[in-house]
């Protein structure tokens, strides 16, 4: 007798214990419900009350206010057309595009001819800095007008760049 009753102590403590599982597993659900609802009203709350804070590196505005004096845009206005024989001739900075680098002096002066050749109405300039000889075309105010040019010239010459310098300008 004693046996069958220890049987149905054992028996209903797991009962009792299956029913407490199942009692907490629905607890535990339900917390962790309103715990999702509460943290994710918050954050609504938070995203209306809150601060922005714009943190930004000090060089970037330095770099605006810079380009800014040198009045280099991406693109530039249209300008009427200036007759360069009565005009002045000024430098600012803009744009170049580089149709030839390397050693090769003869080189250089032959792709410079090649581009005078094709392009009659554009200026050339062929430099030296040891140990290369650079040719560079155009004087350009924007970038835009370089890049328009550059895409023209890849299919004719090898690693064609578009570089920031001094120009000259007619006014």
């Amino acid at each position: 007798m004693t046996r069958v009753l220890v049987a149905a102590v054992k028996s209903i403590k797991i009962a009792t214990a299956h029913n407490t599982v199942k009692v907490m597993e629905k607890k535990g659900f339900t917390i962790l419900i309103f715990l999702f609802l509460g943290f994710s009203c918050t954050d609504v709350f938070a995203q209306q009350q809150g601060k922005v804070e714009v943190v930004a590196d000090p060089l970037i505005s330095l770099m605006q206010r810079s380009r800014k004096g040198t009045n280099i845009t991406a693109t530039s206005p249209t300008r009427p057309p200036v007759d360069k024989e009565t005009a002045t001739r000024t430098t600012t900075m803009g744009f170049r595009v580089q149709i030839y680098s390397g050693s090769d002096r003869s080189e250089a002066y032959a792709e410079q001819a090649r581009f005078k050749r094709l392009y009659k109405g554009i200026d050339t300039y062929l430099s030296y800095e040891e140990p290369n000889y650079r040719v560079k075309v155009g004087d350009f105010r924007s970038r835009n007008e370089a890049q328009d040019l550059m895409q023209g010239l890849r299919k004719q010459f090898n690693n064609v760049f578009v570089f920031t310098e001094e120009i000259y300008v007619y006014q």
